[in-house]
């Protein structure tokens, strides 16, 4: 049973000074978990990633009763500093944000999810964060190209023992499905795979599939 949401934007300042604009999206009804709040972590702010991408699915989750919680990375839309080319500098927003929220909304179980690069972030920041219960990642770029930019972040998500979920199309641009399964042999602790075939890495990001992905979340949130 979906219900409205409502939503609001903010901003939230990092230790260092940067300003993220935020955006928290919020069950009008009924919360499932009142105690719980997704952040997701948009795509390459470099190649125009923004939380507006992300708006379908954090909108689809907070029907759901659930809260969700957007941003922009730091030198994307209003927030201030300059976005990086590997993305490092940006895991301390997705810390920053996590933080702030189980602080200020007092959030106290995280569940992270980063689409396309921002899955090596989100990654990189699971285990900085000791609210982060789980990780979804959708496209994460584990091929070889991709890995000129992201593969540093590789190992913090792959050692991690939190429960992971890796969403996938199998036509992705950017990792083969042979790859995924490849880096995904030495992960630690609990971790599941969910191929969508034949769809490609931007057609997966795109409007029609975020009803698809708040279902996967919601499913993958039920079984922590």
């Amino acid at each position: 049973m979906m219900s409205n949401y409502r939503w609001e934007s903010l901003t939230v300042e990092s230790s260092e000074g940067v300003k993220l604009r935020t955006r928290v999206f919020k069950p009008e009804g009924e919360y499932k978990d009142g105690n719980l709040g997704i952040v997701l972590v948009h795509p390459y702010s470099i190649l125009g990633g923004s939380q507006g991408l992300l708006k379908g699915i954090a909108s689809g989750l907070a029907q759901h009763g659930y809260t969700a919680v957007t941003f922009d990375m730091r030198g994307v839309g209003s927030s201030t500093g300059r976005a990086s080319l590997t993305g490092f500098a940006e895991v301390k927003d997705v810390v920053t944000v996590c933080n702030w929220l189980s602080h200020t909304l007092s959030l106290h179980r995280i569940l992270l999810v980063g689409s396309s690069a921002g899955a090596p972030i989100a990654g990189s920041a699971v285990d900085q964060i000791e609210q982060v219960i789980g990780y979804v990642s959708i496209g994460y770029p584990f091929g070889i190209t991709a890995s000129i930019l992201f593969g540093r972040h590789h190992k913090a998500i792959l050692h991690s023992p939190k429960p992971k979920l890796f969403i996938m199309g199998t036509q992705d641009g950017f990792t083969t499905v042979k790859q995924l399964k490849n880096k995904l042999k030495s992960a630690a602790g609990r971790v599941e795979t969910h191929l969508i075939d034949g769809v490609g890495h931007f057609q997966m990001e795109g409007p029609a599939y975020d009803a698809h992905m708040v279902d996967l979340i919601i499913k993958f949130i039920t079984s922590l």
